[in-house]
């Protein structure tokens, strides 16, 4: 496909770097060439598409928490052991380290789409694993596949949506990948309530996620990689044929340009980009340390508690039936949809750093709640209005976090590194993410045999004062930026305001002349 030189491309990447194709202050001079969420059917495809590995992600969070009441039930060293029932639910996020660290790797070298296919695999082998189970320590190994394939999803579906996104657009097509997180939970506590009363009722509930990546599988074979990774493969033809069925004719061009431009930059220091590559350039340390440090307070300031544990917490206030606990936890799954639906408006036109600060007040004020409810039902009252408090303190909760908390560390993330670091560094904070997943999964419940529940709670709500401030000092806001505008800021925060931005530009310039 040949495409001519639009009029004004080649001049802009030769002029100020405000002016860069698909950049914010070139599509405020040509507003027509803006796109809106639901412009492109084919964006969205590929979005939804992508997104299903975040309703694994989801489904796989939300179900373990309602199956282990009845896994509990029908073995008895489960139901003795809290260290057994940690194990059960964090081995899965054991698997998502290793998925997590490997898949950084796999999707560099390998692509987006066969990273996808990969980890649909592994998930669905996982899910047959853990519904033949005889035992908890088969179970165990289920959990860990599963894992695995969690990992590798949760590092890729970020990427690719990114990838295929147009700058004005990217964090609410970004953040439709938590949608289908918060999705995938509340699917599996609906799961969860269907089969209450069917025998084998924990079995079907682990076994049926294995359908959604089954699905997955399928579409992604009929879809196309990412745009971004086959030009930085040098196989263009390609990329620009997928990028023709995302933007219209007088923005293609723009975009092939300033793909160019980014290749050439990215061309003089690449080589095969190790670990240790990260660590010795000061503006990818400092993006890496942004990235890193968001993806651990999203789980340290005790989300996965809640979608874990809600059940749980909600007989620790006082709610004694499995299918109660059940169904109060579906209604806050179904809260934390919506509130991700609102996320997905508010990331585009509120910023992501305001909208992580919101979220993580609102998050500090529901955790104080929490704590109340558990040290007034603690002090040997027998009234049923602090279990009730409990529950709106977790439903609060989940209506401050999941617009705000929940997808924006997973936006940031996919857009602020540069095209050879992304999948690497995408990898290891995704890698951090687990491991403060699992450090929260593994200890919660023997912290709060420890402590009790409301000095837990408020714990965590200390830690999410400590994310504010890093928020605050730390965090750049990338709306609507390109991903050439973002590494700017990098460069500019590691050396100073007196980075000479031409310079980044002269690689442009001396292609143009």
């Amino acid at each position: 496909m040949t495409i001519q030189s639009s009029p004004g491309s080649s001049g802009f990447l030769a002029g100020s770097s405000s002016f860069l194709p698909g950049s914010s202050r070139y599509l405020e001079m040509f507003p027509e060439r803006r796109m809106s969420y639901f412009s492109n059917s084919y964006v969205i495809g590929l979005t939804v598409a992508a997104g299903i590995g975040g309703l694994l992600f989801g489904y796989d969070t939300g179900v373990i928490s309602g199956a282990l009441l009845y896994i509990k039930d029908e073995f008895e060293v489960v139901n003795q052991s809290s260290f057994l029932q940690e194990t059960i639910v964090s081995m899965a996020l054991v698997g998502a380290v290793i998925g997590a660290a490997g898949g950084g790797w796999i999707n560099d070298a390998y692509g987006r789409k066969k990273a996808t296919l990969l980890a649909d695999v592994v998930f669905a082998a996982g899910s047959v694993v853990m519904a033949a189970a005889p035992n908890p320590y088969v179970l165990i190994s289920g959990r860990l596949f599963v894992g695995l394939g969690v990992g590798i999803a949760s590092v890729t579906a970020p990427v690719y949506i990114a990838e295929a996104s147009p700058s004005e657009v990217r964090g609410g097509l970004v953040s439709t990948n938590v949608l289908m997180i918060t999705g995938g939970q509340f699917l599996s506590y609906l799961v969860n309530l269907a089969f209450t009363e069917v025998p084998g009722t924990w079995r079907w509930m682990v076994g049926i996620a294995g359908v959604p990546a089954v699905i997955q599988f399928c579409i992604m074979l009929c879809l196309p990689e990412s745009p971004r990774w086959l030009f930085m493969k040098d196989d263009k033809a390609k990329a620009i044929a997928i990028l023709s069925k995302i933007y219209d004719v007088a923005r293609l061009q723009d975009e092939i340009d300033h793909l160019s431009f980014t290749e050439e930059e990215e061309c003089q220091n690449r080589n095969d980009v190790k670990i240790s590559d990260v660590f010795k350039s000061k503006e990818i340390r400092l993006a890496f340390f942004v990235g890193a440090g968001l993806q651990a307070f999203q789980q340290f300031t005790g989300i996965n508690t809640v979608m874990y544990y809600s059940p749980t917490i909600v007989q620790m206030a006082g709610f004694s039936s499995n299918q109660l606990a059940l169904l109060l936890s579906l209604i806050i799954a179904a809260m934390n949809a919506a509130g991700t639906v609102l996320g997905i408006y508010l990331i585009d036109h509120f910023g992501r750093k305001k909208l992580a600060i919101s979220s993580l007040v609102g998050v500090i004020a529901s955790l104080v709640i929490l704590a109340g409810a558990f040290f007034g039902k603690s002090s040997g009252s027998s009234n049923e209005l602090y279990g009730w408090i409990a529950v709106l303190g977790l439903a609060l909760y989940i209506a401050c976090f999941s617009p705000g908390m929940g997808p924006v560390p997973w936006t940031v993330n996919s857009e602020i590194y540069p095209e050879q670091y992304r999948g690497i560094c995408g990898g290891m904070s995704a890698t951090v993410n687990w491991i403060s997943n699992l450090i929260v999964a593994q200890t919660f419940l023997s912290v709060v045999e420890a402590v009790g529940t409301g000095s837990t709670f408020l714990m965590l709500a200390g830690i999410a004062l400590l994310a504010v401030a890093f928020v605050i000092v730390f965090v750049p806001e990338t709306m609507g930026l390109t991903f050439v505008e973002v590494e700017r800021i990098w460069k500019e925060m590691a050396w100073g305001s007196s980075y000479n931005t031409e310079s980044f530009l002269e690689q442009g310039t001396t292609n143009e002349s």
